[in-house]
């Protein structure tokens, strides 16, 4: 099949987002005494009753047995680099506290890769405020002359940190592709769908695609779809969670347009939301409600509505 004469896929610029993540971080005894004795700088290691392992960040298992039988102990400030990298971020290091049997990674301040080699003493440098993170070491600096301390036991500990506030933002670029750039441009445009038609020319896929589904072969020609559709599942959101964009209760429905044999997924308003179960189901007729801003995107559809009389003439007939 050929495509229209009057179209043509579309390659928008790349969609540049950010998803944030409010993240909660449960560290656990150990690590979250070790967090929180940062801020008091002192660090604290773990001591594996059965081996005699010590690891320094404190840690709720052996990093060697896997055993859980641990104590808590005082651990020094200083120890002997054994390895580095140059990155973006800075000099990284693997670093090997006095008395510990594991190595941990932190960043090299002060210093250029020319002034490093394996074996030197290094010791912390702590930041002027506390986070209570690893973070409150701002870095480990060359220290040559820094003596060999030894670990101890950790008196009066401090209750470790129940929970810590870890918030994640991945930014990315997201590409459209030829076949969703045309879809968001004419929607976009001119408020109108478009679609490609299925290799069997049995129906419409929505969002377009280059290939198809089941056949795994070219899609055929572009097709302007109506605004129009049924209902074929559909949910009633009560429940709040993080990132929603209206406040519960809402619907959320698949909507198979009018020719096409995909399903659009999007919500559904205008109704008397405690009557949602009964107004709104698989079969109901609903149409598109366009924004009046434009886009480019999905949300230039602000909803869709029940057609009254469609589902009026529907239940009749039934």
């Amino acid at each position: 099949m050929l495509q229209a004469p009057d179209t043509y896929p579309i390659d928008r610029p790349p969609l540049k987002s950010t998803i944030s993540m409010a993240y909660t971080l449960t560290p656990g005894r150990a690590a979250g005494t070790f967090m929180v004795e940062t801020g008091k700088r002192r660090f604290v290691g773990s001591r594996c009753v059965s081996s005699g392992l010590v690891c320094v960040p404190a840690q709720d298992f052996c990093p060697r047995t896997g055993g859980a039988d641990i104590e808590l102990v005082v651990a020094p400030e200083a120890g002997t680099l054994t390895g580095f990298t140059q990155t973006a971020a800075g000099i990284l290091a693997t670093i090997r506290i006095d008395g510990a049997d594991f190595d941990f990674v932190h960043k090299i301040v002060d210093s250029s890769l020319v002034d490093l080699k394996i074996g030197a003493r290094v010791q912390a440098v702590w930041a002027d405020a506390s986070t209570q993170s690893i973070l409150d070491i701002s870095g480990f600096q060359l220290a040559p002359n820094a003596p060999i301390g030894k670990i101890a036991p950790l008196s009066d500990p401090a209750d470790p940190l129940p929970m810590k506030p870890y918030p994640l933002d991945l930014h990315y670029e997201h590409a459209f592709g030829p076949f969703y750039g045309r879809l968001f441009d004419e929607i976009g445009s001119r408020h109108r769908i478009m679609g490609v038609r299925s290799t069997s020319g049995e129906g419409v896929l929505i969002p377009p695609r280059e290939f198809d589904d089941i056949s795994f072969t070219r899609t055929g020609t572009w097709v302007t779809l109506p605004d129009t559709g049924t209902v074929s599942a559909m949910s009633v959101i009560h429940l709040e969670f993080r990132g929603q964009k209206e406040p519960p209760p809402y619907i959320y429905a698949e909507i198979q347009l009018d020719g096409a044999v995909t399903r659009l997924i999007h919500s559904i308003k205008g109704i008397d939301m405690s009557r949602a179960s009964e107004l709104v189901k698989p079969g109901t007729r609903v149409r598109a409600v366009w924004s009046t801003s434009r886009t480019g995107s999905l949300s230039d559809i602000s909803h869709f509505e029940p057609i009254p009389e469609l589902n009026s003439a529907n239940a009749t007939d039934m």
